[in-house]
């Protein structure tokens, strides 16, 4: 069989199911165009010409599934090769010190989202797509991290928190400030 037969007839059955994996019409017609290249290059491997369907959405499946496989490595590594430099750009010490030391004290399931959400300026509804987890986790984990951001500051800097639920307090000399000082040793 030619695969141009292939997508004439299961192209649009294909293009819905990788949709409705990836939610997202761009990557969705990249994977769409790399299941019909493998496709293409497999169609000799198919030996019973009555499972061409079930055939073709275990290719589009693990397509799909190397894309978010990919991804997820990819924001990891972002995460563990940033030097979180860009985060502080003032010569004096201040609170903004402190808080490279904050995230890499964070473990990695809260890191990530909050690396990729706060930092790098990410849409939760993307970090979830990018970690294959469902929103709602997303959601939690950069919740939790940023409590733990704030406990850090509390017992690193000593600052409280106001009625408000603000943190309030000043910031330690650098030599007095365990997290800065953690990064020396």
């Amino acid at each position: 069989m030619e695969t141009i037969h292939f997508w004439e007839t299961y192209h649009d059955d294909i293009r819905l199911f990788i949709k409705s994996k990836v939610k997202n019409d761009h990557i969705t017609d990249d994977l769409v165009q790399e299941t019909f290249i493998k496709v293409h290059n497999k169609k000799d491997t198919l030996k019973d010409e009555s499972k061409i369907k079930p055939w073709l959405f275990t290719i589009a499946r693990n397509t799909v599934y190397d894309f978010f496989k990919e991804s997820k490595q990819q924001a990891i590594e972002i995460v563990e090769e940033s030097t979180y430099e860009e985060i502080n750009t003032e010569p004096e010490h201040s609170e903004k010190d402190c808080l490279p030391g904050l995230i890499n004290a964070l473990p990695q399931k809260y890191r990530v989202p909050l690396f990729l959400s706060d930092i790098k300026g990410y849409k939760q509804e993307q970090i979830a797509e990018q970690l294959q987890l469902p929103i709602s986790t997303v959601k939690s984990q950069i919740q939790r991290a940023r409590k733990l951001i704030v406990k850090g500051y509390m017992e690193c800097c000593n600052y409280t928190m106001n009625n408000k639920g603000k943190l309030v307090g000043e910031t330690k000399s650098k030599e007095n400030c365990k997290i800065c000082n953690k990064k020396k040793h």
